[in-house]
C-alpha cells in the first residue's frame, strides 16, 4: 500500500523500545538454526505498530499488511517495476473478446482454499460481484462461470484500459465464507479462508505470524514456512533490529543505508516508484473548506515549492523527478502530451508565486503573508508524527511557502488520525503518498485518484473514499470524469494519448495533488540467509515488504540458503 497504512513504518522521537519486548519469535536472524517446529522465521516489518489488532479483511481500511498477498491474491500478478506480461496466481490465462466489453479467465485447477474446500470458477464470479468491489460502479454486467475453471466477466463498456483494476487487484474470496457477511465494513475476518501461500498462525499485541498454507497450489515449494510481522513504533528500534541481523525484510527510509548493512547480514535497494504530494481538499462542492480550495492557491504552493531542496534536505537527494501528468518518467514517457509538463518545476519561484495570487485577488500584507478580504492566507499541513522523511518535507515547505507569502502550519499527527482526516476530507493539506501504477500506463491513477463521483472515486467531506479507489482530494472534475470513461473504452494507443491528453491539461492546472517528488523506496533484506530476493539485475517485482500483493508474490519465491 502508498503511503498509506503499510507504506512506512511510524517514526517516533523516542530512541528505541527493548528488541527483547517484541516477542521475536524462531530463531534468530544471521542463524540458520530451526525455529519452534524446525523451520527459520522471516521476521518483516511492514507498517503495523503496537498493539497489533487482528483484522485480516482485504477490504478493510485497517487491514494488516500480510493480508493483501501473502493470504489473500487476485487472478494475475502484475510487476509494476517493468513493463512485463503479468504472472498467474489463481488465473492461468485470459482472453478480451473482439470489442473489449468481455473477459474469459481460465483458472488453474484442482485449486483448494485454505480450509481445503475446492476454489473454483464459480468463486471467481463471487468474488467479482460481491458488494465491496464495486460491481455497479466498475460497469459489470455479470460474471458467469461456465464450468469449474473458466469465468465469463462482461462489462457494459470495453475494459482494456482496467485490466489491472479487474486481474491484479481484485483479491478472490471464498463464496461460503463471504456468502454470510451481511456487513463486509464490520467484519475483522480473524481467521481468513483464502488461496494464498500462508494462512495466520497466531496473533498478539506485538506481532502476528502466518505459516505456510498446506493446501497452496506450490507449498512444497515454499522456502519460508514462518513469516512474523513485528510492530515496531519507532526508527531506532528497526534500525537497531536490522544492524543486529534480527530484522529480515523491512520497507522504509534510512539516511544512512550503511549503518545496517555493515554487519553483512543485511542488503537493500533503491526503487522509487511511488508519488509523494500534498493532498489539498480541493472541491467546495463535496464540502471542502480552507484557502487551499482555489486553484490559485495551489497553484502559488505549487510554484513555492523548492523540490531540489526538499530532496536533498529531506530525503538525502535519493528521490526521483515527478512529472505534474502522474506519468512515470521515464517508464511512461510516451504518455506524457506536453512536454511542457514532463517533469514539475525543481526550483521555487517565489514572483511567479506572487503573480498568481495577486491576479486572484490576493494583496500581501505588512507581515509579507498575503490576504483578501481581511482574511490571511494561512494553511495546516500535516504529516504522520515520525514518518521524519515526510516531516522533514513538510517543514521544508512550510519555510519555502512563506518566502512566497503563503503562511503554512506544519504539525504531526498519529497515523489513525491522518487515515480518519483524508478518509473523512477533514484537512486541509496532507504530506502523502500516491499509488504508483501497476503497469506502464498512468489510468490507473487518473480513475484511482484523480475520478470524481461519476466514477465513483471520491466521496463527500465526511464520508468514507470508495472502496478500492483514492481520490482523498475530493477532486471532482466533469470533464476528467467523462475522459476516464472514453480511455476505459479504447485499446488504440493514438486515441488514448488524447484522451489522457485532455486529463493532463486539467489536473496540472488544477492541481488537486501538489507533486513533490517521485519517493525513494528503500528496501532491506536479509542476504546472508535467504535467496531469491528482487535486485537491481532481476527486479522481478517491487521489492518492499509492505507491497500489496507483490510481498506475497515475493514470499513465495524466498528460500533458505543451506
Amino acid at each position: 500500500m502508498i503511503r498509506n497504512g503499510a507504506r512506512k513504518i511510524a517514526l517516533t522521537a523516542v530512541a528505541g523500545a527493548s528488541v527483547l519486548a517484541l516477542g521475536l519469535s524462531g530463531c534468530s536472524a544471521g542463524s540458520n538454526s530451526g525455529g519452534g517446529d524446525g523451520d527459520r522465521v522471516l521476521h518483516v516489518q511492514a507498517g503495523t505498530q503496537p498493539p497489533v489488532v487482528a483484522n485480516f479483511n482485504p477490504f478493510a481500511p485497517g487491514v494488516l499488511s500480510g493480508t493483501n498477498g501473502p493470504i489473500y491474491e487476485p487472478l494475475f500478478f502484475f510487476n509494476k517495476t517493468a513493463d512485463t506480461e503479468p504472472e498467474g496466481m489463481v488465473g492461468d490465462s485470459f482472453e478480451y473478446n473482439e470489442d473489449g466489453t468481455q473477459i474469459t479467465v481460465k483458472i488453474k485447477p484442482d485449486l483448494k482454499w485454505s480450509d481445503g474446500k475446492p476454489l473454483t470458477a464459480a468463486d471467481v464470479a463471487f468474488t467479482f460481484e460481491y458488494e465491496a468491489n464495486n460491481p455497479e460502479a466498475n460497469g459489470l454486467v455479470s460474471a458467469e462461470a461456465t464450468d469449474d475453471t473458466t469465468v465469463v466477466l462482461t462489462y457494459d463498456t470495453p475494459q482494456y484500459t482496467t485490466e489491472f483494476a479487474r486481474l491484479g487487484s481484485t483479491l478472490i474470496i471464498p463464496e461460503h465464507i463471504w456468502k454470510d457477511v451481511k456487513d463486509f465494513t464490520a467484519f475483522a475476518n480473524e481467521k481468513p479462508v483464502a488461496s494464498g501461500a500462508y494462512v495466520v498462525d497466531k496473533v498478539s499485541k506485538e506481532s502476528y505470524t502466518l505459516k505456510a498454507n498446506p493446501e497452496f497450489r506450490d507449498a512444497d515449494k515454499l522456502g519460508v514456512k514462518k513469516v512474523q510481522y513485528i510492530a515496531i513504533d519507532n526508527n531506532q528500534t528497526a534500525q537497531d533490529l536490522l544492524a543486529a541481523g534480527k530484522l529480515d525484510w523491512t520497507g522504509m527510509f534510512i539516511p544512512n543505508p550503511d549503518s545496517v548493512t555493515k554487519n553483512g547480514i543485511i542488503d537493500w535497494i533503491n526503487t522509487p516508484q511511488d508519488p509523494t504530494v500534498l493532498y489539498t481538499c480541493s472541491n467546495v462542492e463535496l464540502g471542502c473548506t480552507g484557502p487551499q480550495t482555489e486553484v490559485a492557491v495551489r497553484q502559488a504552493l505549487n510554484v513555492a515549492i523548492d523540490r531540489s531542496t526538499i530532496n536533498e534536505k529531506a530525503f538525502v537527494g535519493m528521490t526521483g523527478e515527478i512529472s505534474p501528468t502522474f506519468a512515470l518518467l521515464p517508464r511512461d514517457e510516451k504518455w506524457v502530451a506536453d512536454k511542457a509538463n514532463a517533469v514539475s518545476p525543481q526550483k521555487a519561484d517565489t514572483g511567479e508565486a506572487g503573480k498568481i495570487l495577486e491576479a486572484a485577488g490576493y494583496t500581501k500584507g505588512s507581515d509579507g503573508i498575503y490576504e483578501k478580504g481581511g482574511v490571511k492566507l494561512e494553511l495546516n499541513l500535516i504529516s504522520v508524527d515520525g514518518w521524519t522523511d515526510y516531516n522533514d518535507a513538510a517543514k521544508l515547505i512550510a519555510e519555502q511557502a512563506a518566502q512566497a507569502g503563503i503562511k503554512v502550519t506544519a504539525s504531526t499527527v498519529q497515523w489513525q488520525e491522518f487515515s480518519d482526516a483524508r478518509q473523512t476530507g477533514n484537512f486541509q493539506l496532507i504530506v502523502g503518498g500516491v499509488v504508483g501504477t501497476s503497469v506502464a500506463d498512468p489510468f490507473q491513477i487518473y480513475r484511482d485518484w484523480f475520478g470524481g463521483t461519476e466514477v465513483a472515486s471520491t466521496s463527500k467531506v465526511g464520508e468514507e473514499i470508495p472502496a478500492g479507489r483514492w481520490n482523498f482530494s475530493r477532486y471532482n472534475n466533469p470533464v476528467v470524469d467523462a475522459a476516464i470513461q472514453e480511455a476505459i473504452g479504447t485499446n488504440d494507443e493514438a486515441k488514448r494519448k488524447e484522451i489522457y491528453a485532455t486529463i493532463q491539461t486539467e489536473i496540472v492546472r488544477d492541481l488537486p495533488y501538489i507533486p513533490v517528488v517521485i519517493n525513494a523506496t528503500q528496501t532491506f533484506y536479509n542476504a546472508k540467509d535467504f535467496t531469491g530476493w528482487p535486485t537491481e539485475d532481476d527486479l522481478y517485482a517491487f521489492p518492499p515488504s509492505w507491497g500489496a500483493v507483490s510481498s506475497g508474490y515475493i514470499l513465495q519465491h524466498l528460500q533458505l540458503k543451506k
